[in-house]
Order: structure tokens, then C-alpha cells, then sequence
């Protein structure tokens, strides 16, 4: 096909669609501004870096993110491919080699013979400077560019374009106390586990959470409910609220024994690897805007990291999106430009690493469906990531903030079942009937 795409931006949603797009003999520009344009969270320049979590959340079929990787898995994504080849332990989810992971798609793209990389910061995707386009995808990401977001502002007259975001620290293998630290997942008494937890007593928790709430941060302010998404709040936001609030989330101890006492501790923190090697471990669920030394003080104060060396610190940055409800239309298409623009990752409103693969992979199929001409059918709303499209793109959606996959944005059954599993199980398989459905009729289409 003599059709040319501009992407902008190399993350996980921009090179899904790059590699789909290229699959469908599209010519593709990939625009990226790493690494010659840094940012506070990315290390390097490679393709799909993963800058928070090394989990892609759940496999488990009876759960939304399960019921996305299926989707994902029958619209023939190539990234979540590539994430089952660097996968690592992690129990019922899906956590990869960052390293492996995005060396390999980056070795994808930039091997493929239809996509023509570019290392430059975009500040007008429209510019004639870029290539003449057919259309063009914006998938610049959580830190898009000051320039790039000026743009946006512009073209859509909207300046709510930004929230806070968090990430964790990773610490060395080799200087935890194995001593201390057991392995288990929850529930799972006999097996290995794939996380390794640190048991708090009363006392030790009660002193961890003092220091935790008074540390130093490097935003020098309380953030209110409405600064932060919801899922990756800093763990010091949580214990903020209450020094019990982190015991009954992040750091809740059910399902776990300490062998050591074989008891449940009175709390936990749970590490999961971060490669395949298990050279390095990720605090789960302790995203931080504390400084640097305040981190390495305070989080010697878990059991078992007293002596924890840091291979990454956590960091606090900002995230830029749009209010998609007002600005998107249910193909990720960009109101109020005359040309061709679409949206997709996180810049278009959604949440979490599979959802932004698929924005990517679901703009493939709108922007090649205008390629050829024809309506691309809509992703039916009984689907995860069709329910996810249907609620970021409603006018009449309020208050908007970035959404990932769950049942509570899923259309109800037609008979309601209280027993949750039993009622989670039977989304799962309304949803895959419906997405049977719809990968034959874009099949028949030509689109897939």
C-alpha cells in the first residue's frame, strides 16, 4: 500500500502501531525523541521502555486485565508477544525483563523494512518537515514534551492536560538479608512463590510509618485525591491518610506466613524480580516522590532491606494526558483538527502498560481502515478494552482521570450474580464470544 503514517513517539502504544501498520505494508514514520531529548524517568533510548512497574498485571482469565491480554492475544498483538518471550516469575501476572523486553521490540522496529526510525523531538506533528502523512498518531506518552503539549493546547483550547504520577524503587538481590525475607505468594503455601515479602511486627510497622509520613519529598506539598491517579499514588500519600491505610493495601499480609514465627506478620512488603536472573527487585506498590536519601533511610527500615543497595531510586513526574471525552472520538480520532490525527497510550486518557498496547493496536485498525476507505467497526463495548474506549470517549463521562480496564466500566449482565466470582467469570465469557464476533467481521473486512 503507497500510504504513508507519522507516529510520534516510540512507547509501547507508537511502536504496537508502528509493527501493525508495517505488517499491513503501510509505510510508517516513527518519530522519537529519545535519547537525544531526556526525561526524569526514561534510562535510554530503546523502544517500549517500561519507566514504573515490570508487571503487565494478570493473566488469570476471570480478571479485566486477563480478559485484555486475551483480546490483545486475538487481535495478533506483537508487543504482548514479545512480552511472553521476556517473561519473568510473578505469580498470575504478567512481569517481564524490561531489558529483554524492550530490546526486543525495539530490534522489531527498527529492523522492520517499512518503518523508518527518527531520533527528533516533535513539537507540530502536522509540520511539513516530517514527511507528507495520510495520518498521524500521537503516542507520546505519560512525559510528553512541553512543546508537543503547547500544540494540544492550542489546537484543542484545553490546558487540563496534566497529573502526577509515581514510580517505585528497584533494589539489589545480592544486598538483601535472605534471612529475614521469605519467598511466597499469597495463598500459595507450598510452592516457591515468585515474590519475596518483608514481615513487619506492631512495632517495627508503627516506627516505619512515622518516618515515612514526616521524610523530606521532593514536591514540597500534600497532594489531594484529585493531584494523583489513583493507582500509583506514593506509598507516603497512603500512609498520610492513616497509618493503618497501607496495611490494608500495599502492605496487606493476608495469605502470607512468616516461617519464621508461622504466623501472618502484622504487615508486608512484597518484592517482586525485575529480570529473568533475579539480580534486581521491584517494591510493590511503593511508588514515592521522596528524595533520594530520604528513600535510602527510610526503606533500609523494612525488614530485610537494612543494608538494600538501590539500582533505581523512585520518582515523582508528571503526566500529561487529554481530556479525552472532549476531545476524542470513539475511533481515538482527535476533535477539532482538520487533518487526520489520532491519539493513542496514555496521552489519550488510559491507564496501564496492556491498555496503552492496545489504544496502539486499536488505532491501527481506524487508521488503516481509512486507508482503504471503509468503516472499521467499533471494539463491542462487552469487550475490556471496548468498555475502556466507551467510557474515556463519552461526552458524557465527568471528572475525568486516566482509566485502566475493570468490571466497574463493563456493561451489566442481564442477570446479576451476587457470587463475584461467578460473576467475573461470566463477563470473561461474554466478552470473548463478543470479541469472536468482532475479529471475524474485521477479518471480513480485510482489516486484520
Amino acid at each position: 500500500m503507497d500510504k504513508f503514517v507519522n507516529i510520534i513517539g516510540a512507547g509501547l502504544a507508537g511502536s504496537e502501531a508502528a509493527l501493525q501498520l508495517a505488517q499491513r505494508g503501510v509505510h510508517v514514520r516513527l518519530f522519537e525523541m529519545r535519547p537525544e531529548t531526556e526525561t526524569d524517568v526514561h534510562r535510554g533510548g530503546d523502544c517500549a521502555e517500561l519507566v514504573c512497574s515490570n508487571s503487565l498485571k494478570s493473566t488469570k482469565p476471570e480478571s479485566a486485565a486477563g480478559m485484555l491480554k486475551a483480546e490483545l492475544a486475538a487481535l495478533g498483538s506483537q508487543l504482548i508477544a514479545a512480552a511472553g518471550r521476556s517473561r519473568v516469575d510473578a505469580g498470575g501476572a504478567l512481569a517481564v525483563d524490561r531489558d529483554k523486553f524492550s530490546a526486543d521490540v525495539t530490534s522489531m522496529v527498527k529492523g522492520n523494512p517499512y518503518i523508518e526510525y527518527r531520533v527528533m523531538c516533535v513539537s507540530d506533528p502536522l509540520d511539513a518537515c516530517l514527511g507528507a502523512a495520510d495520518a498521524t498518531i500521537l503516542a507520546t506518552g505519560p512525559l510528553t514534551s512541553d512543546a508537543l503539549a503547547q500544540w494540544l493546547v492550542d489546537k484543542t483550547g484545553s490546558d487540563n492536560l496534566a497529573f502526577f504520577d509515581a514510580a517505585a524503587p528497584v533494589v539489589m538481590a545480592d544486598s538483601l538479608d535472605m534471612d529475614v525475607l521469605f519467598r511466597q505468594s499469597r495463598y500459595e503455601q507450598d510452592a516457591p512463590g515468585d515474590y519475596l515479602n518483608a514481615p513487619f511486627d506492631k512495632e517495627s510497622y508503627d516506627a516505619f510509618i512515622a518516618q515515612l509520613v514526616a521524610a523530606d519529598r521532593v514536591i514540597k506539598r500534600d497532594f489531594e485525591t484529585k493531584d494523583l491517579f489513583q493507582a500509583c499514588q506514593p506509598i507516603e500519600e497512603i500512609a498520610r491518610k492513616g497509618a493503618d491505610a497501607p496495611r490494608f493495601g500495599t502492605c496487606k499480609p493476608v495469605g502470607l506466613t512468616d516461617p519464621a514465627t508461622g504466623r501472618r506478620p502484622w504487615a508486608a512488603v512484597q518484592l517482586r524480580a525485575e529480570n529473568a536472573q533475579g539480580t534486581a527487585y521491584n517494591l510493590v506498590g511503593f511508588q514515592t516522590n521522596l528524595t533520594f536519601g530520604e528513600q535510602k533511610r527510610v526503606f533500609r527500615m523494612i525488614p530485610g532491606l537494612q543494608n538494600a543497595e538501590f539500582a533505581r531510586y523512585g520518582v515523582m513526574h508528571r503526566n500529561t494526558f487529554i481530556q479525552a471525552p472532549r476531545l476524542l472520538d470513539r475511533d481515538l480520532r482527535l476533535r477539532g483538527v482538520d487533518a487526520p490525527v489520532y491519539v493513542a497510550g496514555q496521552l489519550s486518557g488510559t491507564e496501564g502498560y496492556c491498555e496503552a498496547i492496545a489504544s496502539g493496536l486499536m488505532c491501527t485498525l481506524f487508521v488503516y481502515a481509512q486507508l482503504k476507505g471503509i468503516q472499521a467497526p467499533l471494539l463491542p463495548v462487552e469487550t475490556a478494552f471496548g468498555a475502556l474506549l466507551d467510557y474515556a470517549t463519552d461526552p458524557a463521562t465527568q471528572d475525568y482521570q486516566p482509566m485502566h480496564v475493570n468490571f466497574g466500566i463493563l456493561k451489566p449482565l442481564d442477570q446479576h450474580i451476587r457470587n463475584k466470582g461467578m460473576r467475573y467469570a461470566a463477563y470473561a465469557e461474554r466478552g470473548s464470544r463478543a470479541m469472536e464476533g468482532y475479529v471475524a467481521d474485521i477479518r471480513a473486512k480485510g482489516l486484520l
